[in-house]
């Protein structure tokens, strides 16, 4: 990499190339069917109060070429916050220079100076490049843990009266 490149975290008028990002990562993975949001709630669900997520992005000479999103999560075993990183993406031109190991070390410096006890993320198995990257720089791939999710219909069929108790308890 002849330049290092700029990790910033991202402005309310990075959106759209954040988005952008966001399909490549998904064609990437051969899951663009699966892409369902957009740009506008994407700005409203990282700017808006609540805010969901933040992202960070990575630049050469001022174009995107990466970029990571996350969030916050909690440990009750340490009792502390810590950070979940939902994806990390680099322009397929631009990986093997560093780009990776430097959105990670942002996010562990951004991490640490907010107090958290850990920064943690998922990785798909077949992806040996990402999990290469991650055990170099000192991660524990831990095997026995599984991710499981309940998204769509599965998520709404699950307790169809899911919405009346929620908004009763909320009185």
């Amino acid at each position: 990499m002849s330049k290092p490149p700029v990790i910033r975290l991202t402005t309310i008028e990075d959106v759209s190339v954040l988005f952008e990002l966001i399909q490549a990562l998904a064609e990437y993975e051969k899951l663009s069917h699966e892409v369902t949001g957009n740009a506008e709630t994407l700005k409203k669900h990282l700017f808006g109060s609540p805010s969901y997520a933040e992202a960070i992005l990575a630049e050469i000479e001022g174009k995107a070429v990466g970029f990571a999103l996350f969030f916050y999560n909690y440990s009750t075993f340490l009792t502390q916050p810590g950070m979940y990183l939902e994806d990390l993406f680099v322009l397929p031109e631009y990986r093997r220079q560093g780009m990776g190991k430097a959105l990670i070390t942002y996010l562990a410096e951004l991490a640490v100076s907010r107090g958290y006890g850990r920064l943690e993320w998922s990785v798909l198995d077949w992806n040996q490049p990402a999990i290469n990257l991650y055990q170099k720089i000192g991660a524990k791939i831990l095997p026995d843990w599984r991710i499981c999710r309940l998204t769509g219909d599965s998520l709404t069929a699950y307790d169809p009266n899911r919405t009346r108790n929620l908004s009763a308890s909320q009185d």
